[in-house]
């Protein structure tokens, strides 16, 4: 069954924000530099053989930006979940960034089902790591649904 293209849009933005949100993290870039740079140049292209999917474009710059405005508050539900003695530093930058996503839809997306922001950021945790990862992806951002919705 594929998903209809507002979903699939949707994923692909999702996927892009937490590339973005790493190339942030990494380089340094300011948020509309790297807005325009997704714009421009990721969002639907073709990279390296690669055909990345349309992406709904409002949606990628809302988590985007969204994340960089919360970054404090998004910040600290996350590390109020992690298991002690760990932070941030601790984890994979790329883990990170998909947490910090998740929870801005969390948070801030009441439009987006918790179940549905929850999956989705499983999926895109299945992209980038094993198993294990994805269920720590999933059991985290339940506990921070639970929360704050």
């Amino acid at each position: 069954m594929t998903k209809p293209a507002r979903s699939t849009a949707r994923s692909a933005a999702r996927l892009a924000a937490v590339q973005a949100l790493y190339q942030r993290h990494m380089e340094g870039t300011p948020t509309a530099k790297l807005l325009d740079e997704f714009h421009q140049h990721r969002l639907g292209k073709e990279i390296e053989d690669e055909q990345y999917a349309e992406a709904e474009v409002e949606f990628f710059d809302d988590v985007v930006s969204g994340v960089i405005a919360r970054d404090e508050e998004i910040d600290a539900l996350v590390t109020g979940k992690l298991a002690e003695g760990w932070t941030l530093a601790r984890l994979d930058k790329t883990m990170v960034q998909i947490l910090r996503c998740g929870t801005y839809e969390l948070l801030a997306r009441a439009d987006v089902p918790k179940a549905t922001a929850i999956s989705e950021y499983v999926d895109v945790a299945h992209a980038f790591f094993d198993e294990r990862e994805a269920k720590f992806v999933n059991g985290l951002l339940d506990a921070i649904g639970k929360e704050v919705r």
